[in-house]
């Protein structure tokens, strides 16, 4: 049995909603919080139920101990237990809609969740582990922080939209250089290259977390919702669909109660109160 199975997914993937923030916390320090199939699908739909809660206005994915998530736990993966016998070979396709129902949708559900979701990166954040940190729409680092992309190491390509994120966030010729040479890069060069936006202290990281997610746990909630959509789509739509989405945008938030506060707020001269509607 491995260690993942004896305790509970519950146990491994905790969550606590308190003042509006969702805290999900990997806790499988033991492991460097590799994550097997059953704590990914929990994490997908943590961050779904995220996104449909009026109640979460905001998202931390942290971790315990000294790895942030160091990516798949292979040795969990189904039918390798011990008597499993050696594994089936995959058959046409199989591997692809492994990546697509696996990393892929982690990944996607962090990019998709229409609340802001920080990543606070308490140590190594490796494989789909740093893709995890990297979708975050903001990234606390502690100054132990490491992130590798491990893929090359082990012959592999990257998967969980690593090419995607990291061509995004650093270029083509420096994601190249990452994801070829499987460097580590620490927490300061990972904020010199624009990867994450804040290094702090190790006992700092997760009142730090804390201070943006409560900030933005009463910011105007489906603004940031529009808002992430358009960032996120800014390189790969045209600059007519980019300002047509732009308006669209605009318009329906002038449509939510937030919205409406805003500009009742600035002609009164007085601070906004959201309530994230």
């Amino acid at each position: 049995m491995s260690e993942a199975s004896e305790r509970s997914v519950e146990q491994t993937v905790r969550h606590e909603l308190s003042g509006g923030v969702g805290w999900i916390t990997l806790d499988r320090p033991e492991a460097l919080n590799a994550i097997d199939a059953g704590q990914r699908d929990r994490l997908i739909a943590l961050l779904r139920q995220a996104s449909a809660d009026p109640d979460t206005r905001a998202v931390v994915l942290t971790a315990t101990g000294r790895g942030f998530c160091t990516g798949a736990d292979l040795r969990s993966r189904p039918g390798s237990g011990p008597g499993a016998g050696p594994p089936r070979p995959p058959g046409p396709g199989d591997v692809a809609r492994t990546i697509r129902d696996g990393a892929q949708a982690l990944v996607a559900a962090v990019l998709d969740c229409e609340k802001p979701v920080i990543a606070a990166v308490n140590g190594i954040a490796a494989g789909i582990g740093a893709h995890l940190a990297l979708a975050c729409d903001l990234v606390v680092a502690a100054e132990s922080a490491r992130f590798i992309e491990i893929f090359a190491r082990r012959g592999l390509v990257p998967d969980g939209g690593g090419a995607y994120l990291l061509t995004r966030l650093v270029g083509v010729h420096k994601a190249k250089e990452l994801i070829f040479l499987a460097d580590d890069v620490p927490a300061a060069e990972a904020l010199a290259l624009g990867l994450v936006n804040r290094v702090v202290p190790d006992d700092d990281l997760e009142s730090a977390a804390r201070e943006w997610a409560e900030r933005l746990a009463v910011g105007p909630t489906r603004a940031f919702a529009l808002a992430k959509n358009l960032v996120n789509r800014a390189l790969e739509v045209d600059r007519a669909t980019a300002f047509r989405e732009e308006a669209d945008a605009v318009e329906l938030n002038m449509a939510t109660d937030d919205g409406r506060e805003g500009v009742r707020a600035f002609a009164e001269r007085r601070a906004p109160e959201f309530s994230g509607h």
